[in-house]
């Protein structure tokens, strides 16, 4: 199946706006119990597909334990690299760290095999036509990497 069609499914499912939110000026987080609602720049905009996408690769939902493991999985990766967006990942990691570690961990650890999403440098219109199982192959590294002391 194509991204475009898993993702307006994982849209549906998670209770997310059409296309992502992008066309919000605010989006909704809720964190401590309380829903914050936040301002969507365009940085967001221009890479929230990316998020999204990442959650379909790695089978997580939106709840802050999903949120989490693409957390650890996305600064694994390398994501921490894309400023300002990066502000995110390290926020999202932080706050799960503290609700659910193992899955910050596990998400971590699996993103030392795979090569982040962002890094294909692959448009989002090629994005959307993509096959699933095609993506699959080229998120996968070739060579496996232990988690070592320095992670």
């Amino acid at each position: 199946m194509t991204l475009d069609k898993l993702l307006i499914e994982f849209y549906k499912e998670n209770g997310i706006p059409e296309n992502g939110g992008i066309d919000n000026d605010t989006f909704e987080m809720k964190v401590l119990g309380m829903n914050l609602k936040l301002p969507n720049p365009k940085f967001r905009k221009d890479v929230i597909h990316i998020h999204d996408i990442q959650h379909l690769v790695n089978k997580c939902d939106t709840s802050w334990k999903g949120e989490g493991f693409i957390a650890g999985w996305e600064i694994s990766t390398g994501f921490w690299k894309y400023f300002p967006i990066c502000i995110f990942s390290f926020w999202a990691m932080g706050y799960s760290l503290w609700l659910y570690p193992i899955a910050v961990l596990k998400g971590f650890k699996k993103g030392l095999n795979d090569v982040g999403i962002i890094d294909l440098q692959i448009s989002k219109s090629d994005f959307m036509k993509m096959e699933y199982d095609d993506l699959i192959k080229k998120v996968r590294k070739e060579k496996i990497t232990e988690m070592g002391i320095f992670q």
